[in-house]
């Protein structure tokens, strides 16, 4: 650990700008877990301590938190929370974070900052979130005796813990005062290796995808494109529209020649990436037939078969208007959230790189998903979507709805 955190350290000196985030951000952490310690021994304040790596696993954090703010709220006496990031880009993403009392990067983990740490803050309860396994703050909580818990895990038989060389990983787990998971499969795995104090809660993302749509804002100019008849169907009639979220290169190329053969369809696009050089290669991809979100109006999105948007905070709600979606990055590291789709009741695609990920293959197994690996395979299954659209989709809200509640399992044992 002190070799990859000393890393970082000479990648900021050689200006990566990702490492100078980090090596910022250590020293405002400091600063301000100052300020936890001088609340804690003039005011009498207790800390709830929150540790995710990245936005993924905040949004799995972020029901369990509103949960909290929202019985202080009703007046209920109750700890501060503070939340930490280990990525700059989930710290910088969600550093205004309101629902809880202070959001700063998570100090390297050694032994020293761990010990360091927890003198400061001397939280009641640590919430870890599904990946996270830093041994220096794991082993000084457990010496502490302070209740800690992971939350939305989910174990493989190929992770590092259950290989012959990883055996001194697998005693990581048994720092946690329970591990809440989020399959049987998992527990079952858990169980084999004698680390029994596991409960089967299930993701929280579903609950917060499910909020989200629950009040979500209409938003007219999507509404009025997928209003529009397509300008290529001579029969006028509104067009099948394809929602693409979260998209890179790879996703973008089996998109642009599905319009290409399919004349009756229109798209909406959601990068991943949205800076004017990633916007400039998507205009080339798709031959300048597309407008920007933040150029469209009444007169002209009628004119285009691609919606590009141009701006951040929408994919969530800009799923509504899909008769299928697509989501992106299973031709890289592995798809984004499915479930943000999957929750408007409409099938949803996605690349070959899936199989991390239980909930999308909870959605193929429902009949409400594909995945793809090639062209060929995409634009056969996107016609048997488009065909199918209804019934797949209400498989996808079927599967949506059962599984949630796992925030409320989780907040009635801890809290």
């Amino acid at each position: 650990m002190h070799i990859y955190f000393l890393l970082i350290r000479i990648a900021a000196i050689f200006g990566h700008k990702k490492a100078q985030k980090m090596v910022r951000g250590q020293k405002d952490s400091w600063e301000q877990l100052q300020r936890i310690r001088l609340g804690r021994e003039q005011n009498g304040e207790q800390w709830i301590w929150c540790h995710v790596s990245s936005v993924g696993e905040f949004e799995q954090a972020r029901p369990i938190l509103e949960r909290l703010r929202d019985r202080r709220d009703a007046g209920a006496t109750s700890p501060k929370v503070l939340l930490t990031f280990f990525s700059p880009s989930g710290y910088e993403m969600r550093k205004g974070y309101d629902k809880v009392d202070m959001v700063t990067y998570l100090p390297f983990a050694t032994r020293r900052n761990a010990r360091r740490m927890l003198d400061m803050v001397a939280p009641q309860q640590t919430l870890f979130i599904k990946y996270e396994f830093w041994p220096a703050y794991l082993n000084e909580l457990k010496k502490r005796n302070i209740p800690t818990y992971i939350i939305a895990a989910i174990f493989r038989k190929n992770q590092l813990f259950f290989r012959p060389w990883g055996r001194w990983y697998l005693n990581l787990l048994r720092c946690f005062t329970r591990l809440y998971v989020q399959d049987e499969a998992s527990r079952d795995l858990l169980n084999r290796y004698h680390i029994a104090n596991v409960s089967v809660a299930g993701d929280t993302r579903f609950d917060r995808v499910t909020r989200i749509a629950a009040e979500s804002k209409d938003i007219p100019l999507a509404q009025m494109f997928k209003n529009y008849a397509n300008p290529l169907d001579t029969d006028a009639h509104p067009a099948v529209v394809i929602v693409a979220g979260s998209t890179w290169q790879p996703d973008e190329q089996l998109l642009a020649r599905y319009l290409r053969e399919r004349t009756d369809v229109k798209l909406i696009l959601v990068p991943h990436e949205i800076h004017e050089e990633r916007l400039h290669s998507v205009f080339q991809q798709f031959e300048g037939r597309l407008v920007r979100y933040t150029r469209a109006s009444e007169r002209n999105i009628g004119q285009c078969r691609v919606l590009l948007l141009d701006t951040m905070g929408m994919l969530s709600s800009i799923y509504k208007y899909a008769d299928v979606a697509y989501v992106g990055g299973g031709f890289g590291a592995g798809i984004h959230n499915t479930i943000e789709a999957a929750v408007w009741g409409v099938p949803v695609l996605f690349g070959p790189k899936y199989r991390k990920f239980r909930e999308a293959e909870g959605l193929i197994q429902a009949g409400a998903s594909f995945s793809v690996k090639d062209y060929e395979e995409f634009r056969d299954r996107m016609d048997e979507a488009i065909a199918n659209r209804q019934t797949m989709g209400q498989a996808a809200r079927q599967y949506v709805q059962s599984e949630l509640g796992a925030t409320e399992k989780i907040y009635k044992q801890i809290f």
